[in-house]
């Protein structure tokens, strides 16, 4: 699986660009600010439907224009593939896949598979809970439509339910269709507990042997799932918790308050480590990643990493560069240094500036 090519109109910056990607890697390299980064999230979009910075389609639309169109060429098990995604101000994107619209995204997923890798990632150990799980469910939606459909369901219940809390406050007879949001939380949130416990499970068989090869052979890590309400105990806590979130206005139990800890022998490096400690285990998790997605799809994932060369340190440099021969990749930066001390080979550079490119 390979993309073969882009075309943007009104996305971001870019009034309109077409640019044609080789299989293996393509560099896009310029001064900040200059658009590299919006090229690998129109190509994420087109994989996910979503923005890897959680953007809304509005935010994505070129100033003064009404709606942005984005077109991706893709080459998996020797056919092509065209995607459109179509994003208006005030409606929900449009997508086709070959010219035929399809109402949900779960239809899309799996055409490309993507990992994204950028500085932010560097600090997923470190940073709050929310955004670890932001990982996992980023990556289980592609590789899992079942999750998909269960997250989104279990986010409007809380978002439905939360809206109900606040509403008891001047309308306390509501309070008896509390049962009803209840009900369906519970079902799909112990879903949701029990496919993020096997994701957890999945990438640990993978990571352990890369981070081990990462710190020479002095570092074992585990990742810790820490779910907030054990799947069989969810529907207790929420009736325990229930006058406590009439107060509080807000759903106190659930999924959507889970955890991730990663740990180096008994040492939570999310709290004890340092920042090379921690750093090392946010690039292992990404190459664990992109295992996961091979071993789960029987293909081979497109690579976007975004400046992120420029975060890591030579011997990381070294490992990640190696580690991505056999993956089309598309990498930003600012300058082609790296590659050339490495000896790195590069199948296609494009300069990046102020929306334009020349390859």
């Amino acid at each position: 699986m390979i993309i073969q090519s882009l075309e943007l109109e009104n996305f971001r910056n870019y009034e309109t660009l077409s640019i044609h990607f080789d299989s293996g890697t393509n560099i896009l390299y310029g001064d900040n600010a200059q658009g590299k980064t919006n090229i690998l999230e129109a190509v994420y979009l087109s994989a996910t439907t979503k923005s890897h910075k959680g953007s809304k389609d509005k935010d994505m639309i070129r100033f003064a224009s009404e709606e942005a169109h984005i077109r991706t060429y893709v080459r998996k098990d020797g056919l092509e593939n065209r995607v459109d995604m179509h994003l208006r101000k005030n409606k929900s994107k449009g997508i086709a896949i070959n010219g035929q619209k399809i109402k949900k995204a779960a239809d899309l997923l799996g055409l490309l598979n993507v990992v994204f890798f950028s500085p932010e990632d560097l600090s997923i150990i470190k940073n709050g809970p929310s955004e670890r799980r932001r990982f996992v469910d980023m990556e289980l939606c592609q590789l899992d439509s079942v999750y998909l459909h269960n997250l989104n369901h279990y986010n409007k219940i809380v978002n439905q339910r939360n809206r109900l809390l606040k509403d008891l406050y001047t309308n306390p007879g509501l309070r008896d269709t509390l049962f009803l949001w209840d009900s369906q939380l519970v079902s799909y949130g112990q879903k949701i507990i029990e496919q993020r416990n096997t994701f957890i499970s999945q990438l640990n068989e993978i990571i352990y042997e890369i981070h081990l090869k990462l710190t020479g052979g002095k570092e074992k890590l585990e990742i810790v799932y820490e779910p907030d309400v054990l799947a069989m105990d969810f529907e207790e806590k929420l009736q325990k918790c229930q006058e406590r979130d009439i107060r509080l206005k807000q759903t106190s139990a659930g999924p959507h308050r889970d955890d991730f800890s990663f740990a180096v022998g008994a040492v939570d490096i999310r709290k004890f480590g340092s920042q090379g400690q921690q750093r090392t285990a946010a690039l292992s998790l990404k190459l664990a990643e992109i295992e996961l997605v091979r071993k789960m799809t029987k293909d081979v994932p497109l690579l976007l990493l975004d400046d992120v060369l420029s975060e890591l340190d030579s011997s990381r440099q070294n490992y990640l560069l190696n580690s991505i021969g056999d993956i089309q990749t598309i990498i930003t930066c600012t300058g082609l240094e790296e590659f050339v001390n490495n000896r790195f080979e590069i199948n296609k550079v494009f300069e990046v500036s102020d929306g334009v490119i020349h390859e």
